[in-house]
Order: C-alpha cells, then structure tokens, then sequence
C-alpha cells in the first residue's frame, strides 16, 4: 500500500467518468465537482491526498491507502462489471464502504432485511416483471390509487416512473419495486440525515420542483439545510444502529407516512451525494474518519 512507502497516505475518490471533467457530463456533475471541493482541502489540512478516479480506470490502485465510492453513478447498467472492480480494488487497497456492505446495499432488498430489524418502511411490492396485471393487482393490494415504480437495483430515480390507477403501463423491463405514492414528498418533502462513522454530521430537506414529485436536482430539485427535531433524527439514527456493521458514511433518506410516522426511503452506503454545501464540516469529518480507519 502506498501509506507503507509514503509519508503521507493517498485516498483515491471512485467516480464516473461522465462526472469527471471533460467534454460529455452529466448534467448534475457539479455534485461532484462540490464533494471535491470540500475533501481536497480537508485531505491537504490533514496532511494527505485525495485524487478523483474512474473506477473502471486502467490504473493500479496500489498506489492508493484507501479508494472511497463517491459519484459512481453510472453503475447500475453494468452491475456485474462494477462489482468486480470494486472487488479488484479491494485486493490493492482498502474500499470505503466495504464491499460486502457495499454488495448488500446495491439491490434496494436490503430494505426488506432493515423492515425485520425493527426499521419502519414504506408499504413495498417486489416484482421481478412489473407488466399491466402486476400494476393492476398492486393498486389492489396496496389499496391506492397512484404508484411509484423503481428499479430494485438503480438511483437518481432513472427509470422510476409514477403510475395511476387505471393508467397506461410502460415498459418497465427490469425487477421492480412497487410503493404508494406518498403526498409528503411534495408538502413536506424527504428529510435526508447524513452520518461519517455512525454520528450524525448534518441534514438537509429536498423538495421536488412545482408539478414534479421526484426531489433530484436532474428533475429541478432543491434542497435546504434542516435543524431536525430530535424525534426526526432519532428515527434516522435508529436506521444506522440496525446495520450488522458501521459505514464509514451514509445518508438515510426519509419520508412521513399517513400516519405522521418517518419511514425509510433509502439507506444510501454506495455512492450517495452527501450535500456538503448543506455540511460544511462534512470534508474534515469524512477525511478524518477515513484515515482513523486505515
């Protein structure tokens, strides 16, 4: 490892290479450009480095202490490729999160697992084909009139679509996950709490553009810091406590229910935006956490 040769010890920072600087970004690869420029300083005032790295990069990751997935949000269309990469990186430094948590949390089933450990969820259907008798008997089961539809293994709500009772079906070709649509994502919005080393760093509340329901910044989201009520980050703490292990970070999306009650949206431990403007400690917490691990 490079740390054993070196002074000072490396990190690398896993991306996409669409949101990496270059010709052909995504349109919301200035989130990246935002988590780059909140760790590079905190990683020259700790004394080390950190390098923004494809993670199907050519490239020998030895030369690295630690490589930790950031925006790597192409993944989900070559799962099988990126997992072994990450699995190859692994065998030359260490990965932030690991990859066996990483490898759970990638397919949003993990959800189911969080649902028996005591963590409150939305009402979800889990279907390998999601066709127009599917859709139909959902409605049914899940006894509402609209539908949210999303890829049990995907993110930034890429073909994730909202479905009404009665209404056309698309081609939905991949396994999907069936919830009821929930107003509080437009009145309310989703509450998200961001966590370095199992301690809660700070939380934010992001609301979908007028006529939208979808609360990414791709589709004209917005977010806004949040001083949560205590029972609010009570309930998001709960979710990280129920985890076998600690992650070195993640963000616990959260959304109210009928009834008043916080229910798990998603836990992101892959490669989540962890919104450093709304966290402006967030690169010395990180940073630090990341090398008391190595």
């Amino acid at each position: 490892m490079a740390g054993a040769l070196e002074d000072s010890l490396a990190l690398a920072y896993l991306a996409a290479r669409n949101t990496l600087p270059g010709p052909e970004r995504r349109d919301d690869a200035y989130e990246h450009d935002l988590m780059m420029g909140t760790l590079r300083p905190a990683a020259q005032a700790a004394g080390t480095t950190i390098e923004a790295v494809a993670w199907d990069a050519d490239i020998d990751f030895g030369r690295f202490d630690a490589a930790i997935i950031g925006t790597t949000w192409d993944y989900a269309d070559q799962l099988d490729r990126f997992v072994e990469r990450l699995a190859a990186i692994t065998q030359q430094c260490a990965l932030f999160n690991p990859l066996s948590m990483v490898s759970w949390n990638l397919d949003k089933r993990y959800l189911r697992d969080l649902e028996a450990r005591g963590v409150a969820c939305i009402p979800t259907l889990w279907v390998d084909r999601a066709d127009a008798t599917v859709i139909a008997e959902a409605f049914a089961t899940l006894d509402c009139d609209t539908l949210v539809a999303k890829r049990q293994v995907g993110g930034g709500a890429f073909g994730q679509v909202r479905l009404l009772r009665g209404g056309p079906v698309p081609e939905l070709p991949h396994a999907m996950m069936l919830q009821p649509y929930l107003p509080s994502i437009v009145e309310e919005g989703e509450l998200s709490f961001v966590f370095v080393e199992g301690a809660f760093s700070h939380a934010l509340r992001k609301r979908p553009k007028a006529g939208d329901y979808r609360i990414q910044s791709l589709y004209g989201g917005t977010e806004a810091p949040l001083t949560p009520a205590p029972a609010d980050l009570a309930v998001a703490q709960r979710v990280v406590d129920a985890l076998e292990n600690c992650p070195l970070y993640g963000r616990v999306d959260l959304i109210r229910g009928p009834e008043g009650r916080l229910c798990l949206m998603e836990l992101e431990l892959v490669e989540p935006f962890l919104y450093p403007v709304q966290g402006p400690e967030l690169g010395k917490r990180l940073i630090e956490a990341a090398l008391r691990r190595l």
